[in-house]
């Protein structure tokens, strides 16, 4: 297999595990596989450089998950890490060895490089920080390489060209996770009212949409559905949305590729974030075999607020039942709505299930229908 070949099956298999976390550990062995790695870690932290509070972890060696190793480390070594201080002052995307972000000294004495590093095969690892917009920082560590004599240029060749691809199945991944959707189907993601969701097919025309994708396209604040094709209210915008959705809806024989953006929007809120991504052969819901690609469209900074007194007005529901039913139209799960509004998760879907009865709705996709369609015409958006 050339090496080109490698770095498509590489990508094929990140834009699957994007929307299904289960492909993660099959997708980590495989970079492992390719990259000549014992194992690697990918991390995620939000706060500035000199606070940055960890979100997420996973360390994987061929695929098999080392929680052990990840509980010893944070328990006991991050506190005292001395290359943490470094790695979250390294330049977005330079790829260092672990032995730079120790001094001589450190190299004898420090707990976490002559003890853990040792245990977990690392002492001989790679480091990068990936700096994001918004203020995250993704860490992708590495393991040694498996074939001694230390790292060769193609490898790193490799795990460099591989950098922005893992930065967009983060990104993506991400999005997912805050909107309690990762590892849904294309058809299920729909049903999602946290975040925008556009299917599209191979020639980049929108097959469906979810009710908050509408109500964006619909508002033309950003974006706009020109005859089905999907276009940015500026010109400069759609011209590089323009280009995203052509690597992710490529010709014929090329690979198809991830992106993302911000969409300016006309009102002075903050700016969308749009995310493209292929829509692998494993996502393709039966039925629904044409979805070539697939958008999240995502309000930084927030979810548009919904006035709950115009929705108890128009819909005669009750102080609590309106305040939870726009609570969960703008995006909030029950238990978010549970601890804003100081009530058990249980007294949340017992007021949901009464605005289910008054209105004959079957259940939460109906009545954020509902809500969502009230809130348009009727000016409720806050």
């Amino acid at each position: 297999m050339s090496s080109q070949d490698t770095f498509d099956r590489i990508l094929a298999s990140l834009y699957d595990a994007m929307l299904d976390d289960t492909l993660w550990p099959a997708t980590s062995a495989l970079i492992d596989e390719a990259c000549g790695l014992q194992g690697s870690a990918l991390g995620v932290g939000r706060g500035p450089k000199d606070d940055v509070q960890v979100i997420s972890a996973g360390l994987h060696y061929r695929g098999v998950r080392r929680e052990d190793l990840e509980r010893e480390y944070f328990e006991v070594y991050h506190p005292v890490d001395e290359a943490i201080p470094r790695l979250r002052q390294l330049p977005d995307s330079r790829v260092v060895h672990v032995t730079d972000l120790y001094t001589a000294e450190e190299l004898r004495t420090s707990p976490t490089y002559n003890e853990l590093l040792l245990r977990s095969r690392s002492q001989d690892g790679l480091r990068v920080r990936l700096a994001e917009p918004d203020g995250s920082h993704i860490s992708w560590l590495t393991a040694d390489p498996v074939a001694p004599g230390g790292w060769e240029s193609p490898q790193l060749t490799l795990i460099k060209g591989l950098l922005p691809h893992i930065r967009q199945f983060v990104r993506v991944r991400t999005v997912l996770v805050g909107a309690e959707a990762l590892s849904e189907s294309l058809t299920g993601l729909l049903d999602n009212s946290r975040v925008g969701i556009l299917h599209l097919d191979s020639r980049g025309r929108i097959m469906e949409a979810n009710d908050r994708a509408r109500t964006l396209l619909r508002r033309g604040d950003g974006l706009v559905d020109k005859g089905g094709v999907l276009e940015a209210r500026v010109r400069a915008d759609t011209d590089r949305l323009g280009k995203l959705l052509a690597r992710a809806l490529p010709a014929s024989g090329k690979p198809a590729l991830s992106g993302s953006m911000l969409i300016q929007r006309a009102s002075g809120l903050p700016r969308l974030a749009v995310h493209i991504s292929p829509a692998g052969v494993r996502h393709r819901d039966y039925g629904w075999p044409q979805v070539a690609a697939l958008v999240l469209i995502v309000e930084p900074g927030g979810w548009a607020r919904i006035d709950p007194t115009l929705v108890a007005q128009v819909l005669g529901l009750t102080a609590a039942q309106s305040q939870v039913a726009a609570a969960l139209a703008e995006g909030y799960s029950v238990r978010d709505i549970a601890r804003m509004t100081g009530r058990q998760e249980n007294s949340v879907r017992f007021l949901l299930k009464q605005s289910y009865k008054k209105h004959d709705l079957s259940g939460q996709v109906e009545l954020v229908r509902l809500v969502l369609s009230l809130a348009e015409f009727a000016g409720a958006w806050r």
